[in-house]
């Protein structure tokens, strides 16, 4: 047997050379665009020592006659018993153009060279897309039926097949697979279709919540899944049986699962959590469309969907995958592989190959550059209070990401010794001396750095300092309130708007203020500091929602208890686990590399959500913590020591780590 083959390189079509490989010691002909000697290597390390046996015929199914040369034609005629034709688009967001030029000019274009050649038969994969969305059970000898083919890559299968069907002087097979994921034994997959757009939402679920919790999802029709490697063997099989020419058939599952049942399927083997509760997604299509596309005319509706649609990879007909109404009968071909054992195994079997796999190699955080070098690496990135501390930490790993790294704090000699120290390690750093919380020498800075180095592209505004002292001790202290306010908040929002004009114009920019745990959790004592704090979060929060067309992000960093300079003073804090000065960058990392709203701890998280679900137990939790730990001394405005702490102090600040009591 001698056999050509489109789409021989892609994915269902390189398994069905190796298959026809093991079966005959025939040359098989692959049409191939462009064979570079990568393509080339890649497949002959595919198929093993049976390649020797493969010839390339250089080709575009795109051209009359495949665009093969003349004289390669001639050497074929008469010689090919299976002409199988592969090539297509097999995807729902692909340009119209493309989808009808490969789907339909490409199948004449093939019947066309296969009569040229006299091959025996022409076996055209088609899809169970060429019933369209029809409504109700879609026979393999039903063709004229099919409904709902306005959808561009539905229409292309549909006529692709018809030029088929019309076909009188070549014998031929129609092959019509469901949706065709991973191999069932290895999951192996070359892009994502069909189930796999559910794969990122459920993963996102996964991350976010643990697997126990209940979610309400989606049902909808019945999503026709097969394995690579049942089409392939079933295709193979059907292909070498006597008398079946002129015939459809349906490469599909007898039984396939609702859309809620395969999403269930899929989260197990992701560990996510399940579909406990599922809505019908039949219940959108009720709405008047004229409803329906007037929100989505509106632009803010219309910017959410595409974002969301974008963050999660979803086609935008994803509704009428979710909802396909079509069955599809396939008893005649199970009929005729049941003798060769060949069928569809259970979803539910393999479906953790396919997860495997996905997350593995084809996710697409995969190919995103993640690392702090990709997101910072010859940006000009400013750190207030970079000389010591959370501050200095985060310059080092600016610098060492190639930033172009500026720093500024109040202490020249500090500013000195980090430059030395950095430039000891072959880092560079730009140091400048300014009190950022004098306006004027705030403004200052800005100018110098504007004429110096053109802007910022990043600023990191986390100077600050803080006061450890409540309400009824700070009675007369309004100064205190002042002090914070003027460096913690005023001096940053001073910093970022002398910066914004060149973000915004750029169109690219991005603001990461340190703030606090105190502020999710209300920590008592520390009044003064989270209400500065909190101000400039509620500022920032504003700023993002008008710069975010201008490409301009604001992350807030509500960072736990660190273990710097500032805490030193209070001894208690000798006693409570706080993170050290690199944990704390790494935080800063996280917020430059994903350029979140917001980056927290899980506890800083939990005491803003308790807030938000329970206030009063919220306060009663804060207000016991208050009384059990003392004032200090200094807070009091006493002399003297403090007391070592209570093995209740203790626990309790073990329990919630990093919390400021």
């Amino acid at each position: 047997m001698s056999a050509f083959i489109t789409g021989g390189t892609g994915f269902i079509g390189k398994r069905l050379v190796r298959k026809l490989l093991e079966r005959s010691h025939e040359t098989i002909h692959v049409l191939v665009r462009k064979p570079s000697p990568e393509l080339i290597d890649g497949l002959v390390a595919f198929w093993g020592d049976a390649a020797k046996r493969v010839q390339f015929v250089e080709g575009d199914i795109s051209r009359p006659d495949l665009g093969v040369a003349q004289e390669d034609a001639r050497k074929l005629r008469g010689r090919i018993d299976h002409f199988f034709h592969l090539a297509a688009v097999y995807d729902l967001k692909a340009e119209p153009a493309q989808v009808i030029a490969a789907n339909v000019a490409g199948v004449a274009n093939a019947l066309s060279f296969a009569k040229s050649v006299k091959a025996g038969c022409f076996h055209h994969v088609s899809s169970i897309a060429a019933a369209g969305l029809y409504a109700g059970v879609f026979r393999e000898d039903m063709f004229e039926e099919a409904r709902g083919l306005d959808h561009p890559y539905y229409a292309s299968k549909h006529k692709g097949e018809a030029l088929v069907r019309k076909e009188t002087e070549i014998p031929w097979r129609i092959y019509r697979p469901g949706a065709v994921v991973g191999d069932s034994k290895t999951g192996e997959i070359d892009k994502i279709d069909g189930p796999y757009y559910f794969f990122k939402l459920i993963q996102k679920l996964r991350d976010a919540l643990p697997s126990w919790v209940p979610m309400v999802g989606l049902e909808g029709g019945r999503i026709n899944v097969v394995p690579v490697d049942f089409v392939v063997a079933a295709m193979d099989y059907l292909a070498h049986l006597d008398g079946l020419d002129g015939r459809a058939f349906h490469l599909t599952d007898p039984s396939p699962m609702r859309v809620g049942d395969m999403l269930n399927t899929i989260a197990k083997a992701a560990h996510a959590p399940a579909f406990t509760m599922r809505i019908n997604a039949g219940l959108f299509g009720l709405a008047p469309k004229a409803l329906t596309h007037g929100l989505m005319g509106l632009t803010p509706f219309r910017r959410m969907r595409k974002q969301l649609m974008k963050e999660l990879g979803l086609p935008d007909d994803i509704f009428m995958f979710v909802n396909y109404p079509t069955r599809f009968d396939c008893r005649e071909t199970q009929k005729l592989l049941q003798p060769a054992g060949i069928e569809v195994p259970a979803f539910s079997d393999y479906a953790w190959r396919l997860w495997d796999y996905w997350e593995r190699h084809l996710d697409p955080a995969l190919f995103v550059d993640r690392s702090l070098r990709g997101a910072v690496g010859g940006k000009r990135a400013l750190v207030t209070g970079g000389s010591a501390g959370i501050g200095r930490a985060i310059a080092h790993r600016l610098a060492e990401a190639g930033a172009k790294t500026l720093i500024v704090a109040r202490d020249v000699e500090k500013l000195e010794l980090t430059r030395q120290e950095f430039a000891a390690q072959g880092l560079e750093v730009h140091t400048y001396s300014a009190d950022i919380s004098d306006p004027a020498q705030c403004a200052a800075l800005i100018e110098t750095i504007r004429t110096e180095h053109g802007g910022i592209d990043i600023l990191i505004n986390n100077a600050g300092r803080s006061i450890r002292r409540s309400v009824e001790n700070s009675y007369d202290r309004l100064h205190d309130v002042e002090r914070l306010i003027r460096l913690n908040y005023l001096a940053a929002v001073q910093l970022t708007m002398g910066f914004l004009p060149g973000m915004a114009e750029r169109r690219a920019g991005h603001v990461v203020n340190i703030s606090s745990i105190g502020v999710l959790t209300t920590a008592p004592r520390f009044s003064a500091y989270v209400g500065s704090k909190a101000a400039l979060e509620g500022w920032s929060d504003c700023a993002a929602s008008e710069f975010l067309d201008r490409g301009v992000a604001f992350t807030n960093v509500n960072m736990p208890l660190v273990r710097t300079e500032m805490i030193a003073p209070t001894k208690l804090y000798q006693h409570v686990p706080t993170l050290d000065t690199d944990e704390a960058a790494a935080l800063v990392v996280d917020a430059i590399v994903d350029r979140p709203a917001r980056v927290a701890t899980r506890l800083g998280l939990f005491g803003k959500a308790l807030h938000a679900i329970a206030p009063s137990m919220g306060r009663i939790v804060l207000n016991t913590a208050f009384r059990m730990f003392p004032e200090s001394a200094a807070a009091r405005g006493e002399q003297g020591g403090e007391a070592a702490p209570s093995a209740d102090q203790i626990a309790f600040t073990q329990l919630l780590k990093g919390l400021h009591l």
